[in-house]
């Protein structure tokens, strides 16, 4: 267990597949509602648990849970490649009734602290998630570097990089 200002950040383990999948659902939702005006949608296993299954508890992930005041509130799952520095942030999400409190910023703090060594970050973001573009670029300091499916609103995505100081 690790605690970061009031977060508490311990390792995902399968008896947490059935805490998360429900609030990665709703985080899920709630992005392609607000984007694309469809009632749900993420991506393969999101709504079932098998998401978390293959990449949360994947043997090269590094993968926690988050809570604040004793209730699980989200998750955050890192491949970290210690050889290279070079690491990749695969999935972050806080229940929708919490968005939009900094909970997301203080999520990438801790992770900047935890891997000191990292000279580059990466991750991938849907292309119509205007919400995630915002969160990365100007609160996390992340730089497009690539647009994948440009034209594609459901498939595009953006290719983020941080470099780290």
């Amino acid at each position: 267990m690790k605690t970061y200002k009031d977060l508490v950040f311990e390792e995902i383990n399968e008896e947490d597949i059935s805490i998360l999948t429900p609030i990665m659902k709703r985080a899920f939702d709630e992005d392609t509602c607000i984007h694309l005006g469809k009632e749900c949608g993420g991506p393969p296993g999101y709504d079932n648990g098998d998401f978390l299954r293959q990449f949360a508890l994947h043997k090269d992930s590094t993968s926690y849970k988050i809570s604040m005041n004793g209730k699980v509130i989200g998750a955050i799952i890192l491949w970290i490649n210690n050889s290279s520095n070079q690491n990749f942030l695969g999935n972050v999400f806080i229940d929708n009734e919490l968005e939009n409190k900094g909970i997301g910023k203080k999520v990438w703090g801790f992770v900047e602290l935890e891997f000191p060594n990292t000279e580059i970050w990466k991750t991938e973001t849907p292309i119509f998630s205007r919400r995630n573009h915002n969160f990365y670029v100007n609160k996390c300091g992340f730089h497009v570097v690539k647009i994948e499916n440009p034209k594609d609103l459901e498939e595009g995505s953006f290719i983020l990089e941080k470099r780290m100081k």
